[in-house]
């Protein structure tokens, strides 16, 4: 029974019914979730080399996403996400220099086939630095994460950083060396017990 009087019923609808239509539903929808949003910036990264350009890279990276969820149903879990999703984006950004052909200076689809591999490979082999940064630097205070993530946005410098706080720019140089030491021993002692 409805309990407003203003809101009308809705029978309930199952997930199945609730999809959008052409959109596939992933064999386990929350490993999968976790796999498309954890490689989004490497995917991101990954097609700014094909593209070369952010605007066209975002516009690439927002029509593969489509792709990538209309296909949800066919990746395998326990595969690798990273390597499958490259290959919807590498088609994708073929599809996109092929349409906007506007740029004078252009590179042969071998190359950036090539390029396109070589990123594939050379972001595997950093995934798991990646992963030991990004647990180093949740274990430093929060004011020092702060410190970090306002002097490597995007246009910012240390001169910028130290004017904002209202600190001289040599003691935000120190703070910035001593975060840097701090990480790099721990991205170190990560990297070492994994490697066992």
């Amino acid at each position: 029974m409805n309990s407003h009087p203003d809101i009308p019923a809705v029978a309930a609808q199952s997930a199945s019914e609730m999809q959008p239509e052409g959109v596939a539903v992933p064999r386990d929808p929350e490993g999968f979730v976790q796999l498309f949003t954890k490689t989004q910036r490497p995917l991101y990264l990954f097609i700014l080399g094909q593209t070369g350009n952010v605007q066209d890279a975002e516009e690439v990276l927002q029509n593969a996403n489509v792709v990538i969820w209309k296909k949800s149903d066919q990746f395998d879990l326990g595969t690798n996400f990273f390597a499958w999703v490259c290959q919807i984006a590498r088609f994708e950004a073929l599809q996109y220099r092929q349409r906007y052909r506007r740029d004078k200076l252009k590179f042969s689809d071998e190359f950036l086939d090539v390029v396109s591999k070589e990123s594939v490979t050379h972001l595997e082999e950093t995934e798991p630095e990646r992963l030991a940064l990004e647990h180093c630097v949740q274990k430093l205070s929060a004011r020092d994460q702060e410190l970090i993530r306002k002097r490597y946005q995007p246009g910012s410098s240390g001169k910028d950083l130290a004017s904002g706080l209202g600190r001289p720019p040599n003691s935000v140089y120190q703070s910035l060396g001593r975060i840097r030491r701090v990480l790099l021993e721990c991205i170190q002692r990560s990297m070492a017990v994994w490697d066992r």
